[in-house]
């Protein structure tokens, strides 16, 4: 089953352009070296503080490599200092 998630995160005020670039370098390295991942995009909402990752795996097996992989712990720790609180996280299983 398709796996998707949506996680919406705040950067502290004034760190947002450093939170970015972070965030886009986790992008580019899921994009290069997960394949089992279908969507992994940074968007920025109409608050120049707040970002929402969107995120689809082909199925549960393709998430929890997401999440054991290098990059996403190494950059994940580096928003993390960046970052205004912790994420809120939707996760939702595709039906059709």
């Amino acid at each position: 089953m398709i796996q998707s998630i949506v996680a919406t995160l705040k950067a502290k005020a004034g760190q947002e352009a450093d939170f970015q670039a972070t965030a886009l370098k986790l992008v580019a390295a899921v994009r290069a070296n997960e394949p089992g991942c279908l969507l992994y995009a940074l968007n920025k909402t109409d608050d120049p503080s707040t970002f929402v990752f969107m995120e689809r795996y082909a199925d549960e097996e393709a998430l929890k490599f997401h999440r054991t992989t290098e990059h996403f712990k190494t950059l994940g720790r580096a928003m993390g200092a960046f970052m205004d609180g912790p994420p809120t996280v939707q996760r939702m299983v595709e039906l059709g």
